[in-house]
């Protein structure tokens, strides 16, 4: 084949032939206009999905705010929309009892279990991440360790027992303080920053804990607003550790009203909703919980949604 052959076949030098479109064009096959019909195929398909996951949540908010009236017209189920709003259910919830109490010990403990996780882990990941660390080797192969086997039930709870924790907040916070897997992303994410800002720092006399909290801490933004997504979602989520070490109920976590009274389906009275003389109907009564359980959640997280991928990726590629 003639150096001229082998220009037209594109296959000088061994290479092979670009992508071509069915137009004859060489550009690789997802870069070619989309077709019409497959458009359209996959915005109803999309448009389906968003149905799925919209018309639920829909009706948890609708039925929370139904009156008596059109609960029974709906049969005493879910209904797609309130007709008569009330707020009835969300002021009695909100006007004391054990669901607005349960919101503010939630609160509390998810900031400061969040606070406490994201510093234990953040110091951790970064002893771990620095060369020649005094038992680093030893010290990562438990977290390893500690992300392949969980502890057994019964060893937590006698260690909780032992440390005097039973019926105590801390409890819920003490014993999942460090994920192992956060502290792996973390330290892969601290291993990608440029190694001669801490030389520097180094040579002009800052301790480890300075690097740590001025160099390291201020360009790791987006991996802390990961994991802190991460740690903030389970605190406020977690309700089987409530259910095994709390058992006051005034101090219980929303986990554990939402799932007494909405999976439960546990009727509420009133001393548990506040000091309402006249309760809503009991089905938005519970949605209402279900709602104000999620609301927090759903606001915290397309602030820090920008930051998710970017957190998870970079801690998690090398190159």
């Amino acid at each position: 084949m003639t150096t001229i052959e082998q220009a037209s076949t594109g296959t000088i030098g061994g290479s092979e032939p670009p992508l071509r479109s069915k137009k004859g064009r060489s550009r690789p096959i997802w870069m070619e206009k989309p077709n019409p019909l497959v458009q359209v195929i996959k915005f109803i398909a999309l448009g389906i999905s968003v149905l799925l996951v919209i018309i639920p949540f829909w009706s948890v908010i609708a039925t929370s705010f139904a009156d008596q009236q059109t609960i029974n017209e709906s049969g005493g189920g879910m209904v797609l929309w309130p007709g008569g709003a009330s707020f009835s259910a969300y002021q009695a919830i909100l006007s004391g009892g054990v669901v607005t109490r349960a919101l503010i010990i939630s609160i509390l403990i998810t900031v400061i279990g969040t606070f406490l996780s994201l510093a234990a882990t953040a110091g951790l990941a970064y002893w771990l991440s620095r060369p020649g660390a005094f038992g680093g080797r030893v010290t990562l192969m438990l977290v390893l360790g500690a992300l392949l086997f969980s502890p057994g039930l019964i060893p937590s709870y006698l260690v909780v027992k032992q440390f005097n924790l039973l019926d105590s907040w801390w409890s819920l916070i003490l014993p999942v303080l460090v994920n192992a897997f956060n502290v792996i992303v973390m330290r892969a994410f601290f291993q990608e920053l440029p190694q001669e800002l801490f030389e520097s720092a180094a040579i002009d006399g800052a301790s480890s804990a300075t690097i740590l909290i001025k160099i390291v801490l201020p360009l790791s933004k987006a991996v802390l607003a990961v994991i802190g997504l991460f740690y903030a979602v389970a605190y406020w989520n977690a309700f089987f550790n409530a259910l095994l070490y709390i058992q006051s109920t005034d101090k219980w976590p929303m986990a554990l009203v939402l799932r007494t009274f909405v999976v439960n389906q546990t009727t509420i009275g009133g001393d548990q909703v506040g000091m309402a003389e006249v309760l809503p109907p009991q089905l938005p009564l519970q949605m209402a919980i279900l709602v104000v359980a999620l609301v927090p959640i759903l606001i915290l997280y397309p602030f820090l949604q920008r930051h998710f991928a970017k957190g998870v990726m970079i801690g998690a590629v090398k190159g």
